[in-house]
């Protein structure tokens, strides 16, 4: 099991960014012998109860969800991403690493490969809208309200998500 960086990041100019709930960067999932790194994070994610599946890229705006917590598995390739708005962090990525996103967080792609590919998806019953103005406060209340998943997208419920992401929200449970 691959033990997540954290990164916590506060508001940036109208990018809510989460309350409480840090990003996760996991780095370098699979081993050498992983050939399909994108049909393996399909299947960590939906073993793990992650749904709407989806393989792309990353948009080249500033955006962010209300509705749902991302994960953004990179599959192939490798780019530089701004995470946490527009005063956020440039974080690069490269195949085989893997972010975990609260809800509210500000992400772009700032550049990356021809071969650059996500495969990403959202927790049961979270629906990821596209966002790219400031939220207004029955948002922020969404954002700092949506649960935290019961699972972590790499390693189910035995994985790091489900504790820190519970020990940052202050949940018993």
């Amino acid at each position: 099991m691959t033990n997540p960086e954290i990164h916590f990041f506060p508001a940036s100019e109208w990018v809510p960014n989460h309350p409480f709930l840090p990003v996760l960067v996991y780095r370098q999932v699979f081993d050498a012998a992983e050939k399909d790194r994108a049909h393996g994070f399909e299947r960590r994610f939906s073993d793990a109860g992650w749904q709407g599946l989806w393989r792309n890229g990353v948009f080249s705006y500033q955006h962010y969800h209300v509705g749902a917590h991302e994960v953004l598995g990179i599959a192939e390739g490798k780019a530089e991403l701004l995470i946490g708005g527009p005063e956020g962090a440039t974080l690069e990525v490269r195949a085989g690493d893997c972010l975990v996103l609260p809800a509210g967080t500000g992400h772009m792609r700032i550049s990356a490969s021809d071969d650059f590919l996500v495969v990403g998806g959202y927790p049961p019953s979270q629906h990821a809208d596209i966002e790219t103005a400031a939220a207004t406060p029955g948002e922020l209340k969404i954002i700092a309200t949506l649960p935290v998943p019961h699972s972590d997208p790499l390693y189910g419920t035995a994985g790091p998500l489900v504790s820190l992401w519970k020990e940052a929200s202050g949940s018993p449970d």
